[in-house]
C-alpha cells in the first residue's frame, strides 16, 4: 500500500491542516471522477498467501527490519515516507486471528477495535470487538468533493476521512483532522 496523496494542499508552515488548495493529479476527485469511501482509523494489513502483515512506515532516519517488503521503491521524495509491511507475529498475530470471520481474500484490510490505537487514543472507532474491514468496502454516495462541502461532512458524520479511488487504481484522501476536525 503505496502512501496515498491529500486532496488538499497543507499549510506545512503553520498548523499543518489543509487549505482550499487542491494537491496536483487530485484534481480528478473535484471532476467527479472515481468513487469515496470511507476511511476507517486502525492499523492497515495485508492478507497474502495466508500470512498477515502490518504496514510499516520506514520514515527518513528510521532503518526498515530486514523483513521489510517495500510498496514502492523507494521513499517519497517530499514526505520521507517509505511504507512497506512486515510480517505479524505474537500476540499482534492473534489479534488480528480473532477478527476474522469466515474465508477472507488475499488483500488489503483495516483491523480496528478496543485494542487498536492510533495517535489520538485507543479504540478511535469506538467498536466493542475488533474487525477487519476491507479497503474501500464502504461506498459513501453522498459525500462531497469540494473544500467546504468535505468539511462540513466530515463534522457531521463520525469517521476518520475519505479515501477516493480512480479507475485507474490511483487513490488521494482527506481526513476529519486535516481540518481540525477532532474525535474523542
Amino acid at each position: 500500500m503505496i502512501k496515498i496523496k491529500s486532496l488538499f494542499q497543507r499549510n506545512y508552515e503553520g498548523d499543518r491542516q489543509v487549505r482550499d488548495e487542491v494537491v496536483p493529479n487530485s484534481e480528478w476527485v473535484t471532476q467527479g471522477i472515481g468513487f469515496a469511501t470511507r476511511k476507517w482509523d486502525g492499523l492497515a494489513v495485508r492478507l497474502k498467501d495466508g500470512v498477515f502483515y502490518v504496514r510499516y512506515d520506514a520514515k527518513v532516519g528510521r532503518t526498515p527490519p530486514k523483513d521489510f517488503e517495500p510498496a514502492q521503491p523507494l521513499p517519497d521524495p517530499e514526505t520521507g515516507h517509505w511504507p512497506g509491511w512486515v510480517k505479524v507475529i505474537g500476540k499482534n498475530l492473534k489479534r488480528i486471528q480473532s477478527a476474522v470471520s469466515g474465508d477472507l481474500s488475499d488483500g488489503t484490510y483495516e483491523f480496528c477495535g478496543p485494542t487498536v490505537g492510533t495517535r489520538h487514543g485507543a479504540n478511535p472507532e469506538r467498536l466493542t470487538e475488533h474487525m477487519l474491514v476491507p479497503h474501500g468496502k464502504d461506498i459513501l454516495n453522498d459525500c462531497p468533493r469540494d473544500f467546504e462541502g468535505l468539511q462540513k461532512y466530515l463534522t457531521v458524520n463520525f469517521m476518520e476521512g475519505v479515501v477516493w479511488y480512480h479507475p485507474d487504481g490511483r487513490m488521494v484522501k482527506i481526513k476529519a483532522a486535516d481540518f481540525g476536525i477532532v474525535r474523542n
